[in-house]
């Protein structure tokens, strides 16, 4: 068990130092100019001509040479890069950005503040930015909506199935939880061990697991195995549940998967994340071998399989 952890753990710290390969800047006849941009695509992640939205509400560009000249940009305008220039007695950042949102409207600012005021236009990273900035809130909506969901049904005293608890004849709810665990468990993995990973992606998104690090491959893969999963799932409750108990079941396995995500986040962020994860791996493997075996009876009405007799949690009907 101890060496199955090690192993593990090893595996995941090895996969989180997998990084972008550097340009081969050395090619014969490759122009200066096209120098620069790998050279800068790799050190900052953006380059030459790369498009920006500005996120915050306000932001000042100075407008060198002249000290305590600038301009302001204002949220939702676009900027795109347009030089680089190195200061190497600036204390705090060496490298400059232009940036350019007209002829009239540009400026420079240090490369590192353009993570904390701007974001990329591309949609995916668009939708990064979005999610990373209200993914609590809805959350915490979600989760809310559920609690509140499951004491009114309490209430009415009526029986519901819930992920882990009552759950309906399939491992596909358990599967989806397990792939939410796993891909925050990458993600906090790479937040941590492989930062400017993760930051090359934000800049350059792409939804192709192929020709990225190995790490961001398999949490890509995870995510598109996710939205399959997911869809498996749904024609499952739809096809056990009755369309009042599937909507129920469906808040569930949405809060069991925020759940997953925050525990497994925050697990993650103190080292723990890793160990919870195989023993989460060791829980799915014992449902996919042992729970068909669970189902001992088929009700007498709608013909789905029951744990026990008495009422059936899908039609209603009392078995003796």
């Amino acid at each position: 068990m101890k060496k199955l952890i090690f192993l593990f753990i090893s595996l995941l710290f090895v996969f989180a130092g997998c990084h972008y390969p550097a340009p081969n800047t050395n090619v014969k006849g490759m122009k200066p100019f096209t120098r620069d941009s790998l050279t800068y695509l790799y050190k900052c992640h953006y380059t030459f001509n790369t498009n920006f939205e500005v996120s915050v509400d306000s932001i000042r560009l100075a407008c060198l040479p002249i000290e305590g000249d600038s301009v302001t940009i204002h949220k939702g305008d676009r900027v795109v890069v347009a030089d680089f220039a190195t200061h190497p007695n600036d204390a705090k950042d060496s490298l400059w950005v232009k940036l350019a949102h007209s002829e009239e409207t540009q400026g420079w600012l240090h490369s590192k503040d353009i993570v904390q005021y701007f974001t990329p236009t591309d949609s995916i990273s668009q939708f990064i930015h979005f999610f990373s900035d209200t993914h609590a809130v809805y959350f915490i909506a979600i989760l809310m909506l559920f609690i509140i969901a499951y004491f009114l049904r309490l209430a009415l005293r009526k029986r519901i199935s819930l992920v882990f608890f009552q759950d309906i004849d399939s491992l596909y709810p358990i599967f989806l939880c397990f792939l939410m665990a796993f891909a925050a468990t990458l993600y906090e993995t790479m937040q941590k061990f492989a930062p400017s990973t993760w930051q090359h992606f934000y800049f350059n998104p792409t939804l192709s697991p192929f020709h990225v690090p190995f790490i961001l491959s398999v949490f890509l893969l995870s995510l598109w195995l996710f939205v399959i999963i997911s869809v498996a799932v749904l024609d499952d409750i739809f096809r056990q549940l009755r369309l009042s108990s599937s909507f129920f079941y469906l808040l569930g396995l949405l809060a069991s998967c925020v759940f997953c995500y925050f525990f497994f986040i925050l697990a993650t962020s103190i080292y723990v994340g890793y160990l919870f994860l195989l023993i989460f791996f060791f829980i799915f493997c014992k449902r996919a071998f042992t729970g068909t075996r669970l189902y001992h009876y088929r009700c007498g009405k709608c013909g789905q399989k029951i744990k026990t007799k008495g009422e059936c949690p899908y039609c209603g009907a009392i078995n003796e």
